[in-house]
């Protein structure tokens, strides 16, 4: 609402005046008023990487903390990582030649079992240890480490996985032709990157003894950089728990206050008074300590009996119980933070106490259309170009066969990729509903299958060797489609009826 300024008019040929009121304009937006409510709320302006690189460090410490201490926190990340990544994201070579396929994914195979090198992990192992990363640090890089021929591996390359630490923040500087760099990456004029600089060594590792901190120059198609871009223009990436680490804190801190609160009133402990000071027996302190003042310090244990002097008394004091209110407070502090992490509250608590189907349905199908999300850009910026590196690999020095690949390399280089795919809450009324769309002509059974993060054509291929081996033998189950109905009946023709009798019909299929 406008609001009226008072203002004083002169009168023409007087000197006297008149007061008069203008209309104050109003701020077109609520959001951008500077009246009283928003007077104190006055945020930073600037780019995406002057906002984030100022403290971008001591964002990362105040993250991997609470994932170190905090259950919560903890739990959450598990989930994120559980469902984006779960037992490993699949390659399915997407080239038509299918000697090719088969070559590609058995030495793909055989590959990502000794790609980690620190030899602690495979591929998929990797892949979870990327995403974990970026979750607490916001980012995290991956060096693509050629071999030599004669190291045995399968394909003569590597990854090794290095924390954000390894490329500087504050490592910023102008180059010759246009070049710069810019929080240690290093980008040419047209803003393409062309290298980063890494430390030889963690810099935050103080087991290693490091002493020089120069870097090394490391052409950026060596390197794959992990993140997730929240604004055009970011170069490194933001810990996913920045949003709640304040509310985090805080929370702890208040559980600590109330449970310290609920361990001093359990303390049954009796005061016992002296009334004559004669009373007083020496070696009755031998065991008291004292402060540098020479008083004496008391803690309260459970079951104390303390003796007291002759005068002194003890008092307490009273906090307010906090009563029903502090289940209440934790859940929405804990759902807030679950908000803020990209998880349900189920899944950041562990608790299914006030949830039925629909309710936890509908929160896992926005929790999944997040993780989809994240696997989208986990398969672009880390699954895709492992892959291309290792076919131009496999083709130049272990033998892959690859016809046309030194005129055309792109069809050789596409692939599908296959995330895990994420479980029912009802499998009865999902699955149905699924084979609802499918009869309906709304989706595919591939893209059925591809949803419970299968292969249809390795399904069908398994599928196709059971029903020959069950026919061979003989043998007929409830599962096979071809002899039974859904409700365990015979789905095959009557073939016991006389070829004659034209009225009779044979039996349709799932009747």
């Amino acid at each position: 609402m406008a609001t009226a300024a008072r203002t004083r008019v002169r009168v023409k040929g007087t000197d006297n005046y008149l007061p008069t009121y203008q209309a104050k304009r109003e701020a077109a937006y609520d959001g951008g008023s500077t009246g009283r409510r928003v007077r104190n709320f006055m945020p930073q302006s600037g780019g995406i990487n002057r906002l984030v690189l100022g403290s971008l460090q001591l964002q990362r410490d105040r993250a991997r903390d609470l994932a170190r201490k905090v259950p919560w926190i903890e739990s959450g990340i598990d989930k994120i990582v559980n469902n984006v990544v779960g037992t490993g994201i699949k390659v399915m070579p997407n080239y038509t030649n299918d000697n090719f396929k088969k070559s590609a994914s058995r030495l793909y195979a055989d590959w990502t079992q000794e790609c980690d090198a620190d030899g602690i992990t495979d591929f998929d192992g990797l892949q979870a240890l990327a995403l974990r990363s970026v979750v607490e640090a916001g980012e995290v890089f991956i060096r693509i480490r050629k071999r030599r021929t004669t190291d045995g591996l399968t394909v003569p390359m590597q990854l090794q996985i290095l924390e954000a630490e390894y490329v500087p923040i504050d490592k910023t500087e102008t180059l010759r032709n246009g070049r710069h760099i810019k929080a240690g990456i290093e980008f040419d004029r047209l803003g393409r990157r062309i290298a980063y600089h890494m430390y030889r060594e963690h810099p935050g590792d103080i087991l290693t003894g490091m002493s020089n901190l120069s870097t090394v120059r490391i052409p950026a198609n060596e390197v794959l950089h992990i993140y997730d871009i929240k604004r055009p223009g970011q170069i490194r990436g933001i810990p996913w728990m920045t949003p709640v680490v304040t509310r985090v804190r805080d929370l702890l801190e208040y559980e600590d206050a109330e449970l310290t609160r609920k361990k001093t009133a359990a303390m049954y402990t009796a005061f016992i008074t002296k009334n004559d000071e004669d009373d007083y027996n020496e070696g009755d302190d031998e065991d008291e300590e004292y402060d540098d003042e020479g008083v004496p310090e008391t803690q309260l244990e459970a079951g104390t009996v303390q003796i007291l002097e002759a005068g002194e008394d003890v008092a307490f004091s009273t906090p307010a119980d906090v009563g029903g209110n502090y289940e209440v407070f934790m859940k929405m502090q804990l759902r807030a933070i679950a908000a803020g992490i990209g998880v349900t509250y189920e899944q950041l608590t562990g608790s299914l106490e006030d949830v039925n189907f629909s309710s936890i349905r509908a929160g896992l199908l926005e929790f999944q259309a997040r993780a989809k999300r994240i696997q989208r850009f986990l398969i672009f910026q880390l699954c895709q170009p492992v892959w291309k590196e290792f076919v131009k690999q496999a083709v130049i020095f272990s033998g892959l066969i690859a016809p046309g690949f030194g005129s055309n390399p792109k069809k050789f280089l596409k692939a599908k990729w296959k995330p895990p795919g994420f479980r029912y809450v009802n499998p009865v009324q999902e699955v149905n509903a699924i084979k609802t769309q499918i009869r309906s002509g709304l989706i595919t059974r591939a893209e059925a299958v591809a949803e419970l993060g299968g292969d249809i054509e390795e399904i069908d291929n398994i599928q196709a060797e059971d029903n020959s081996r069950a026919d061979g033998l003989g043998l007929v189950y409830d599962s096979d489609p071809r002899k039974t109905t859904m409700s365990g009946g015979s789905n095959e023709k009557d073939m016991s009826s006389s070829d004659d009798d034209d009225t009779k019909k044979p039996n349709k299929a799932g009747g």
